[in-house]
């Protein structure tokens, strides 16, 4: 018993039996909650631990060395002695975990919770170190923000992560506040929202074949467009509006009718590749739109053009229309066409659409 005080002079026992014990050991000048539950016989196999946050947090991973410790150990000041050794262990392996913030780091972090709204705060670990928060869009779609908080907040600036198609662009100086870089991650989120208009309409309209399960940060889709035939888009965030990368994707020749070649739909998109520029210069461009129907004949890209142009079509097709009259009767027509690429820009009473078909 007296070994025990000596070791451990704030681990005290609670009962006259002393098989209840409760109190904090000391490794490495740090303090550290503990109860430990003996049986009436005062056999250690038998004994139960219950520990802190932290002490569990820092013995995570460890749990098997210190249940074998606890069955050899011979007595509680020997099995107490192992404890401590394995905590030292710990720390050295763990950094993180040997400085604990000033108590004025946690009084900060919750004021600026308070500000912030806890209806944004999604998780924070253990340690109050990481931190994760919701934010919406304007389109109303859902991101989460990670913060890695460093221990001498907020003098020292945060690591801060979210799944964007670029890096995540933080300014940061002692005065900032959990609100303010929440607010600086909702510009991030308003400057792409035109980018996740276009795929999400892409995402919508189409056989996507790659990524599976796209993620915010993914700027390439395959689309499926014919038999044995795809086309890979790779959309530019800062300019989501402009010709993305196109890739053709299938085979160059091929021997039954059924199945679709490439280089022709390769050679027609490279030879109307202007149409998509010359629409740049007069207006401003929609979102790309992929029309799906059947096994995907079609790949329709909508512009803002000048009023006054005149229908044109690429293909010698006769189907279209005059200004004004590029009706939704005439697209559905459109669609159901086969084997052929036809390149439209018809003026309707409200917008322009240039229409690229690829089958």
């Amino acid at each position: 018993m007296e070994s025990l005080v000596k070791d451990n002079p704030i681990l005290l026992p609670l009962n006259s039996d002393r098989t209840v014990y409760d109190g904090f050991i000391t490794v490495q000048e740090r303090d550290f909650r503990l109860r430990i539950v003996l049986p009436p016989d005062h056999e250690l196999k038998r004994a139960k631990l219950h520990c802190s946050w932290q002490l569990k947090h820092l013995l995570h991973g460890y749990e098997p060395i210190v249940k074998q410790r606890l069955q050899q150990s011979a007595d509680l000041v020997t099995f107490l002695l192992e404890l401590k050794t394995v905590l030292e262990v710990g720390l050295k392996s763990r950094p993180e975990c040997s400085s604990i913030p000033p108590p004025q780091y946690y009084s900060q972090l919750i004021s600026e919770m308070e500000t912030l709204g806890w209806n944004k705060l999604l998780f924070i670990d253990t340690e109050f170190r990481t931190l994760r928060l919701k934010a919406q869009d304007s389109s109303g779609r859902q991101h989460i923000l990670t913060i890695k908080l460093k221990s001498k907040h907020p003098a020292e600036g945060p690591e801060c992560s979210a799944d964007l198609p670029l890096p995540l662009a933080i300014t940061w100086t002692p005065q900032t506040t959990l609100e303010q870089l929440h607010n600086q991650f909702l510009l991030v989120l308003e400057s792409l929202t035109e980018f996740w208009d276009v795929l999400d309409e892409i995402d919508d309209n189409t056989w996507i074949l790659e990524p599976e399960k796209p993620s915010r940060s993914d700027t390439m889709r395959r689309i499926a467009i014919g038999n044995n035939v795809s086309i890979k888009v790779e959309v530019d965030p800062r300019h989501p509006k402009m010709l993305p990368e196109c890739c053709l994707l299938g085979a160059e020749h091929v021997e039954m009718p059924a199945q679709t070649m490439v280089t022709p739909l390769r050679n027609k998109l490279n030879s109307n590749m202007h149409l998509w520029i010359s629409a740049l210069s007069v207006g401003f461009v929609i979102p790309i739109v992929l029309k799906l129907r059947s096994l995907i004949r079609c790949v329709t890209t909508l512009a803002v053009a000048n009023p006054s142009t005149r229908p044109v079509c690429m293909s010698g097709c006769e189907r279209c229309p005059p200004a004004g009259r590029a009706s939704a009767p005439f697209l559905e027509s459109v669609l159901t066409a086969a084997r052929y690429v036809c390149v439209i820009k018809a003026f309707t009473p409200h917008s322009q659409y240039i229409f690229s078909i690829l089958n």
